[in-house]
Order: C-alpha cells, then structure tokens, then sequence
C-alpha cells in the first residue's frame, strides 16, 4: 500500500483548504502523521521525526518538513510508501531515486540515478542558474495517471518511465527514460535569483490558458537533456519524428490554438482537455522554431532576462515576448520582419498552421490555413496569416533565411532556370511548423534528385517531403500518384525513420487486411520489395551474425519491426525462412532468445508458417509462470497469426474460459484475430454466437471494437444490414442509430479507398518495373 499525490491542475483543494489558482503563491509548511513502518515523503527535506499516542494508545510517526520556496498549490506533494531508494550527491544537491524494494535491490533505478545529476547540471550550465533546493526526490509508483509529475522537490513517475532492466543494453529504452526525466526536471530547474524561465515551478504562467509556456518549453529542453546525457541519439532526427511530425497530423483536425482566451477555457474547456498533444508537441514545435530563427544565443539570453524579472511570481506569453524583443533590439545580427509579438502570436493564438505553395516558374509563395478539402467544414474564414521563418536550399546549397508576412509574396531568388538539375526545397530540416506544396515542376525534379543522389537532400528533409507529400495527398492538395512518384528511389534509402514514415503511409498499421486487395497486393509486393532488399539485408545480417551491435542504433530499435513484419507480410521467402528458423530455435530450446527488436514478427511469422506444432508452443510459453508482461502481449498476438482456421476457432474458444485467461485478454485476443485476413469473420461469427456470454463480461466497448474492423470491410447496403441485424437485435435504440452512421460513413470512406487503390494499382503497373 501507498499514497502519493497528484494536484495539478485543480486538486489541492480536495488535499487542504486554499485558494487554488497559479497565480497565488505561498510558502508551505507540512506535517505528516504515518504509520511507523512507512517513509513520509514531500517538497522539502524531512527536518523533525517523532513519536506521537493516539487516543487508543497507539504509536505513530510524525514527519515534519522544513517551510517550502513560495510556489503554487498544485505543486505542493507528498508520498507515504515503504520503499528504498538510492542517492548520490551532484553539486550539492542530494539526488535520491525511490522505488520498490526489490527494484532497487535489482538496480532497475541505476540508469535513473546515474542521468538525474548530468542533466540537472547541463540544465544550469546552459541556462546559468543553479538549483535552490537542498534535496530532489524521484518515486517510481507501480501505477500513476501521468508519465510524470514535477512537483518541486518531490518527482512522481510511472515505473515504466523511470527503470530499466541492467541487462538491458538498448538506446531505445534509455532514451525514453531520459526524455522523461530531463522534462521533468526542465520544470525544476530554478536558480537563487531566477529560475530557468516558465517551467512553472519557479516562473509559472499566469493562468492555465498558458500552460503551453510550461509543458511546450518543457519538452523542448526534453530532447536538449536527453541527447546531453545519450550523445549517440540525433537530436533533430528524433524531434521531428516523435514531436513535430505526429503533432502536424493532428493539429490540422483539432479546433483549438495553442493559447486560448481565458474566457473561451472557463466557458467550454474541461481543464483536462489542456493537457494534449497541442501543448506539449505543438508548444515545443514552436520554441525550436523561435530559438532557430533567433539563434540560440539570443534565445537563451532573452530567458535569463526575463527570469531575472519574474522569479517566484507569475507571468504570461506576452511578458516573454517583451524580454526578447528588448534582446532583439540591443543586437543587429539578427533582423525580424515585424515585432516579436507580431510573429509569434500568429503562431500561438490562431488555430492549425499554414501549408504554403510554391510556384518556381514566377517564384511565388502562397500561404493559406491548412485544411480537408475532402470534408471542409465551412465555418471558419480562411484568410489566416502567419508570419513565417522560411529557410531554404537551392542546388544543394543553403539560401539566407527568408519571411513570408503577408498571404502571397514574390520572391525573384526562387525562379527556376529550365535545367531539370534546378531545384529548391523549403523548410530546411523542418525548422518551421508548416507543409509544403510543390508544383508539379520542381515534385518532378526532386523526384528525379532522389533516384540520382538521394544524399543531396538532408536525410530530415527527404523525411519531410515523403511526410509533406502524403499528408497533402490525404487532404485533397495532390493526386496518389504524384506521392508515390517520390518513392521510386527508394532502393536508395539507407534510414530506416524515412522507411517507417514511407511504410507507415502505404500500409497504414491495422490495414494490412484490407490491403490484401487482389489487385493491389500482388503489385505492392513487387514494387516494394525490389525498393525493400537492399535495407533488409543490410539488418537482416546484423540478425543474423551480431544483433548486439545494434545496441546504439536508436532508429532500428524503434522501427525495424515494421519493416520486418512489412517484409515478412509481402512474402519475403528470406523473412519468412528467418522467422521459422530462430522460432525452431526457442522450441529446440526455450532459454534461447529471440532478438528483441523483431521479436513480435518472429513469433508471429514463426506461428503463421508453421503448424499446430508451432501453435501449441505459443501457447504452452504463454502459459509459462515467469514469462513477462511484455512477451506475454507478443505470444497473445502470435497466436492470432497462424493461417489455420480451426485454430484460430479454438484459440477464441480458449479466450471464453474463466480459467485459461483473464477477462481482459479475451477481448485483446478478439481484436487480434478480427484484425487478421482470414480472422475477420471467424471472429465476427464467434462474437455474435456468443454474445450472451461475451456482453455480461465486456459489454458495448468490445462491440465497438470489433465493429470498427469489420466496419472496414463494408462496401455495400448488403454488408451494412447483415451488421445491421445483429446491432439492432442487441442494442439500444438511440445506439443502434448511432452505429447506423457509423457504418455509413465506414461505407463511404471504403468506397474512398477502393478507388484510390484503383489508382495506386493503375500507377503501379505502369511503374513495377522501374
């Protein structure tokens, strides 16, 4: 048993009286009664620890705290467990990582520890402030509704994003674990006079409409700390694939701008909604995008200034606006188009961003608010302006940094000559937060770079123009065919990031059923492995021969699963050859181990091409007493893979007892084999069979997630009613009318996608054998 607290955004007021709002700030001074056999933990070091009666005679403990800094209530925190910890000193401030005995004990938390100092140093060096605290705690908690928390002092943090197994050699596991801690500790770091700005801890926005100022610079100085303390990680690599490039998919569908007005929060927000991807993802998108286009220098300098000023009290986005406008100003290297509020208020207050269109001909930019041409919702006036940093290249050589301030603008320097080796590519290494639109003259020529001298454009460049290219696709800015034309270098491609985005929109994760299209399947295949072989072979040796020696290549551990599964899914004979011999393997003898990186396609393929034999084996290791959380979630899947009917009837057969699984995994094993080609509608055919049973246990969630696969597969009013049939007889009325809609737009949306498979089959006949 333990407590901890979490009270941001609006929970001290159900801890102790206050007034809780950000903006009001006191010291605290907090006293915990416990059972003597438990620690009491909270923001300030432990300065008294005594023995109190109760009324029945009883003894307790009571821990008193010396009197915190002045900060606000929701950072105020305590945790009561019977947890070790383990500490070492970093500049005088005592760093103690507290997690279960046996964790500890196992030296899960080492890694942990072995960062927190490095970065909480690097974090003062580049920021020339020091920590004012004496002590910093950190507590792994089995379970916590966030990754993490920072409260000042006192860091709570879900187990998984806090240990690592020692054995574990992997960048990929480190790396996430030292993203999360430098966040939090981005909030702490504070100094005696200031405190590196608005983390919120020393500096804290105003209200919560600003909240952005917190969590968006947080996670941007998240990836600063994490590549500090993990060198072999690629910085920009690593930010625009897991934060700049998954934010502008989203932020194109989500009706809201980075700062809200107070009114519109209190009016319609739930606090809670605050805490998404725009503030975080969008808000650190935009500080990297300021800190390019004002340099580092002046970005951090512009900082301490405006934390001398607001130490302990709060402030607003436009007081950090006032203090790099005073850097701006004191400087002339540096030259803006307008004020630097002006700029970055069109990037903070509107909604979405803008996409811009290049005409090389006349050398005009457009500018307009991106939007889905395919479903436009007409409500809002598309006449946005941003005022946007644009840096480009021309020829393979960098152009000075150039604006775009108004919706269109000519800019002679970008007219082309006729030679098709004339070229221009925009946004740089994705320095700005906005897509691209070529014309088709300059898509041709880039397209035609590729296949000649792919390394002629940045390695985050060819990433963003694959990602640009089919984005726009998807909303109704260019044709299919004009996305795949940039992917017939691909034979060329030697980074797996740009392979998984490329893999990603081809074979959209959980569309592999529907793909199984007997026009488009058998051309895929062969255009795709041809582009394929060379990146397979290349990590199928390492595999094969020395997989340790993967160990610091992030990018393979993150993705090379999907280009196996893609491989292995495609028929490759090599893949599938590889599956069944290291599978053979672990039968022959189960202490061997199956390369973690590919480990899901391995047992998957292994299962799939083997027999009953390959099955039951599946299932004897699942039922194994020591096998882990995570090999217990491959097996699961692994056995939804085998091509053998009966099978997959038994196994959900199995998924209905009591005593084989628990309840959560019987619905997990229904989504896996519904997701499957031949599972579809066995798994369809075994739900509505036993409904009666499957209802009691799982009720409406498992409907609807079984209903959203099958939903893929309906094309016609015939297919909808044989749905139909079984909803109606189960559900309510008004949810009966909802699923109705639901289908009808699956139908449509299918529709959709039948016909642009036509013309991704009519492209690729035409082009399979470039």
């Amino acid at each position: 048993m333990l407590i901890a607290s979490q009270m941001e955004p609006t929970y001290a007021r159900r801890v102790y009286p206050c007034f809780d709002e950000p903006a009001m700030k006191a010291t605290f001074n907090i006293r915990i009664v416990h059972d003597p056999s438990y620690v009491a933990l909270s923001n300030m070091p432990a300065i008294d620890v005594s023995e109190v009666k109760d009324e029945n005679g009883s003894l307790w403990t009571l821990t008193t705290f010396n009197t915190s800094l002045k900060m606000s209530t929701y950072l105020t925190a305590f945790v009561i467990c019977d947890f070790d910890y383990v500490t070492r000193t970093e500049r005088g401030n005592e760093i103690r990582i507290w997690a279960r005995k046996e964790a500890v004990k196992n030296g899960y938390v080492d890694y942990a520890l072995n960062i927190t100092g490095p970065i909480f140093s690097f974090l003062e060096d580049v920021l020339n402030v020091s920590y004012p605290l004496p002590k910093t705690d950190l507590v792994a908690l089995p379970d916590f509704g966030a990754g993490g928390m920072e409260n000042w002092g006192l860091m709570i943090f879900q187990e998984a994003s806090l240990m690592n197994l020692p054995s574990d050699e992997f960048t990929s596991r480190k790396a996430m674990i030292a993203s999360i801690v430098s966040h939090e500790l981005g909030h702490q770091a504070c100094g005696k006079k200031f405190c590196t700005f608005w983390f919120g801890n020393l500096v804290t926005m105003s209200w919560w409409n600003d909240l952005w100022l917190n969590e968006g610079l947080a996670s941007y100085f998240e990836y600063l700390g994490a590549t500090f303390v993990e060198p072999k990680l690629s910085l920009d690599k690593i930010f625009y694939v897991h934060v700049v490039q998954p934010v502008l998919r989203e932020d194109s569908e989500i009706d809201r701008s980075l700062s809200e007005s107070e009114d519109k929060i209190k009016g319609s927000f739930s606090l809670m909604s605050l805490f998404d991807n725009i503030t975080y993802s969008k808000g650190a998108s935009i500080t990297w995008m300021l800190s390019g286009f004002l340099t580092e220098k002046l970005f951090i300098r512009a900082l301490t200034s405006y934390l001398k000023e607001f130490s302990f009290s709060n402030a607003n986005q436009d007081d950090l606006w006032t203090h790099i406008q005073m850097v701006v100003d004191a400087q002339d290297e540096v030259q803006l188009p307008a004020s630097v509020k002006q700029i970055m208020d069109s990037w903070t207050c509107q909604n979405g961003f803008p996409v811009l269109t290049l005409n090389l001909t006349t050398g005009t930019i457009r500018q307009e608010q991106i939007f889905n041409k395919k479903n436009r919702k007409s409500t809002d006036s598309y006449n946005n302006t941003w005022i946007i940093p644009i840096s480009w290249m021309r020829n393979g050589s960098s152009q000075p940094l150039t604006w775009l301030d108004k919706s269109s603008k000519m800019f002679p320097e970008m007219q082309v000559s006729e030679s098709e080796h004339d070229w221009i590519l925009l946004n740089v290494n994705l320095s700005g937060y906005y897509r691209v639109n070529y014309d088709q003259l300059n898509l041709k020529r880039l397209a035609h770079l590729l296949e000649n001298d792919p390394k002629a454009i940045p390695a985050v460049s060819r990433f963003q123009l694959i990602d640009d290219v089919f984005a726009l696709m998807d909303f109704g800015y260019v044709p299919i065919e004009t996305a795949l034309e940039l992917t017939k270098y691909l034979a060329k491609e030697d980074e797996l990031f740009i392979w998984n985005v490329v893999l990603l929109n081809l074979i959209p994760d959980n569309f592999e059923s529907t793909l199984k299209n007997y026009e488009v399947y058998p051309l895929l295949k062969k255009y795709l492995l041809k582009r394929m072989l060379p990146i397979y072979h290349y990590y199928a040796g390492f595999i094969h021969q020395n997989v340790d020696a993967l160990e610091d290549d992030y990018f393979a551990q993150v993705y090379l699963e999907k280009l196996f599964a893609t491989a292995c899914w495609l028929g490759l004979q090599d893949c599938l050859d590889l599956s069944s011999e290291l599978y053979a393997k672990w039968m022959d003898n189960p202490e061997f181990k199956i390369p973690f990186l590919i480990r899901r396609t391995v047992c998957c393929y292994g299962v799939a091409v083997g027999s009953d034999k390959e099955w039951n084996f599946a299932w004897k290791m699942y039922n194994h007493t020591d096998s882990v959380e995570e090999d217990e979630d491959i097996l699961l899947y692994a056995m939804s893979c085998t091509k053998e009917p009966w099978l997959l009837y038994r196994y959900l057969q199995y998924g209905l007892s009591d005593t084989l699984f628990s309840s959560n995994c019987t619905s997990a094993i229904i989504s896996h084999v519904v997701t499957t080609d031949i599972g579809h509608r066995i798994a369809w055919e075994f739900v509505t069979e036993n409904w009666p049973l499957l209802s009691q246990e799982y009720g409406q969630e498992l409907l609807h997630g079984v209903l959203k696969v099958m939903g893929r597969f309906v094309k016609t009013d015939v297919q909808i009613q044989e749905l139909q049939v079984f909803y109606n007889a189960t559900l309510e009325e008004d949810e009966g009318e909802a699923i109705t809609l639901l289908l009808e737009s699956a139908k449509l949306e299918n529709i959709e996608r039948a016909k642009l498979l036509t013309k991704v089959a009519s492209w690729l006949e035409k082009n399979v054998d470039d």
